[in-house]
């Protein structure tokens, strides 16, 4: 007879179910993790993962494209889209694996199967439309003494917009598109639109990207945005701001959009529309309201350390609100794990957590935007440094980006960081270590970075918030 009885279960095999699940072994504790699709979750497999191999492959594209501003000959280039997409399926399938062999690894059973929370301690799975991998148990009764929900979040549907599956599409179809349309209407400008947005020009696409507030990227810095909005432009999405879509009228291979505006309406004939809206917590069909756990708006409430207000329930990832990223399911993941151990880990800052978005400039940051530190009536300083400045993107070629820094006046206390241009989404971990570290910024003036390289623009930015710049 299978073992049905477990210290901690986690309901999602995302990334905060699973690495919650692998700490948990680590601690000792029996566990079982539930999952009713495919290991790995969303992000591994229809999420981060497979947008940055599909995006890798643009840029691949573009830079064959651009062989001779480096002294090179490619010849014709082409592209294959079936290709680019089975490249795409094949590097999520090997995280796949990854997440199989890493339960196996650290003594995690998996249950495969659709779960729900019948009381505190108690589980019924039922059986999954999905094949099982081997090993993994299947439907039943199982018991645990501590149940963690993690089952993450789907695309947003606005009324009037709903994907179609074939002319509307949500980010699932837009990552395995049967040919690269012609022409494109992007509905969100987050991180999903504007990601896709890039990636579909990238191969000709004709993209038309609108956002119902008045900047595209709301969350990032305003200086960000603006410049991330000209380089979209020069490259040639067209961009429509304080705009929303009321209508989509679907012909047999097109579909025809109206488009409110500036008080003005308009329509838009394209091939295809992806609805990148944002995204909605996975909180239906577990029980909760049966057994009374508090959600607001779409979330699940949680304290400090992801405890439910029934006792022996959690909630971490995207059903916990927030920001919706996987590394903070993660964080997320460990804390309530190790709180559970009797850790007393330290909570989660939010302020702490980066945003990285890998569309062409990338953009990425952490902490206050300078408007948020204004609105806090905070006296600050502000540094900036250019990539124009910076011997290595110019070699790279790459010369088109801006990095940003917010310091407290007062105190010396580093704020925000916010930066645009290539491969800045492997620069701001520099600074959100500084942040974690309580780092000043005399400390980061007297920390060497290393020529020639991008990073030299970390710190540029800072000595140019406190007057001291040397290369610009």
């Amino acid at each position: 007879m299978p073992d049905t009885s477990f210290d901690i279960l986690i309901i999602g095999s995302g990334p905060g179910g699973y690495v919650a699940a692998i700490r948990a072994a680590q601690l000792g504790f029996k566990t079982a993790i539930v999952e009713r699709d495919y290991l790995g979750g969303i992000c591994l497999n229809w999420g981060c993962i497979p947008t940055k191999a599909l995006l890798r492959s643009a840029e691949i594209y573009h830079y064959l494209q651009h062989a001779k501003d480096y002294g090179l000959s490619a010849g014709t280039v082409s592209y294959d889209a079936d290709a680019v997409v089975k490249r795409s399926r094949a590097v999520s399938k090997r995280l796949n694996d990854g997440v199989g062999f890493l339960m196996k690894k650290n003594k995690v059973s998996v249950i495969w199967g659709e779960a729900t929370i019948d009381a505190p301690g108690k589980v019924t799975v039922k059986a999954s439309k999905t094949e099982a991998p081997k090993g993994a148990l299947g439907a039943g009764s199982y018991q645990a003494k501590h149940i963690i929900i993690a089952t993450g979040a789907r695309p947003r549907v606005l009324p009037g917009i709903e994907p179609d599956k074939k002319l509307v599409w949500t980010y699932f179809e837009a990552m395995v598109p049967p040919t690269i349309p012609k022409s494109l209407l992007v509905i969100g400008s987050g991180a999903i639109g504007v990601e896709f947005a890039s990636f579909f020009r990238t191969f000709g696409t004709d993209v038309t990207l609108i956002e119902v507030l008045p900047q595209i990227l709301p969350a990032e810095d305003q200086e960000i945005q603006t410049f991330a909005r000209k380089s979209f432009e020069k490259q040639g999405i067209k961009i429509l701001t304080s705009a929303k879509v009321t209508k989509l009228d679907k012909k047999t291979d097109s579909v025809t959009a109206t488009i409110e505006a500036d008080g003005k309406t308009q329509t838009l004939v394209v091939e295809r529309v992806i609805s990148a809206v944002g995204v909605t917590g996975n909180i239906e069909n577990l029980g909760l309201e049966k057994l009374g756990v508090k959600t607001e708006r779409g979330i699940i409430v949680v304290d400090k350390h992801n405890k439910t207000n029934v006792s022996g329930i959690y909630a971490i990832g995207d059903v916990s609100g927030p920001p919706m990223l996987a590394h903070k399911g993660e964080h997320e993941g460990v804390l309530c794990i190790e709180a559970i151990k009797g850790l007393n880990p330290h909570p989660m800052n939010k302020q702490m957590i980066p945003g990285c978005t890998y569309c062409s400039p990338q953009i990425a940051s952490v902490g206050l935007t300078e408007q948020a530190a204004k609105e806090k009536k905070l006296d600050i300083r502000v540094g900036r440094f250019p990539f124009v400045g910076n011997g290595k993107a110019i070699a790279l070629g790459e010369d088109q980006g801006l990095v940003k820094v917010i310091f407290d006046k007062k105190t010396g206390q580093l704020l925000g960081a916010h930066m645009v241009g290539a491969e800045v989404t492997e620069l701001i971990q520099g600074y959100v270590v500084a942040m974690n570290l309580e780092t000043t910024e005399e400390e980061l003036m007297h920390t060497i970075f290393p020529h020639p390289t991008l990073s030299e623009m970390m710190k540029e930015a800072v000595l140019d918030a406190y007057g001291r710049v040397l290369n610009m």
